[in-house]
């Protein structure tokens, strides 16, 4: 992974601004791995579940990453866009998991962070045991903590993408 000159631009979602690291993915099995070298970086935050945000255009990769990271998670069950239902739940087993649940929530259809309330939201970031992966932060932007890592997707004509990290 390198930090590019590109990669310095302003990343502006909480008001802060953020260098970038930036990863180019060419096929799914680079996801993969890439999924799995990220899964292995992510440590539970001491009081409070861990937050990752999701941000990217229509098809840029934000669900694939996330079946990604839920396969090197040892998720078995089929991981599917929570689009419709908004939020879905993983279970995670053994007693070497770094994390007991997976949440994955897409707040595409949402108008603001009042509409997470519902999904038990504020509970769900108390228990340090949750890793949440949340695409769309901007939606609900109003009342999103910051979050632990922020990863920012494009999608390019030649079908690869590139991750940023900040």
């Amino acid at each position: 992974m390198r930090l590019s000159p590109r990669s310095r631009r302003a990343f502006f979602f909480s008001g802060t601004i953020d260098l970038l690291m930036e990863k180019t993915i060419k096929t799914l099995a680079e996801l993969e791995v890439e999924a799995a070298r990220f899964v292995g970086s992510l440590h539970p935050e001491p009081n409070t579940a861990t937050l990752i945000t999701l941000s990217g255009e229509l098809g840029a990769g934000k669900t694939t990453l996330t079946k990604a990271v839920a396969e090197a998670l040892g998720v078995e069950e089929l991981v599917t866009s929570p689009t419709f239902v908004i939020e879905k739940i993983y279970l995670l087993g053994g007693k070497t998991a770094k994390f007991e649940r997976l949440i994955h929530i897409d707040a595409y259809r949402l108008e603001g962070g009042g509409d997470l309330a519902p999904l038990g939201f504020d509970e769900l970031l108390l228990n340090t045991g949750n890793l949440i992966l949340l695409e769309w932060p901007e939606k609900v932007s109003d009342l999103l903590p910051t979050p632990d890592k922020r990863i920012m997707l494009t999608a390019h004509p030649d079908g690869s993408r590139t991750i940023s990290y900040g």
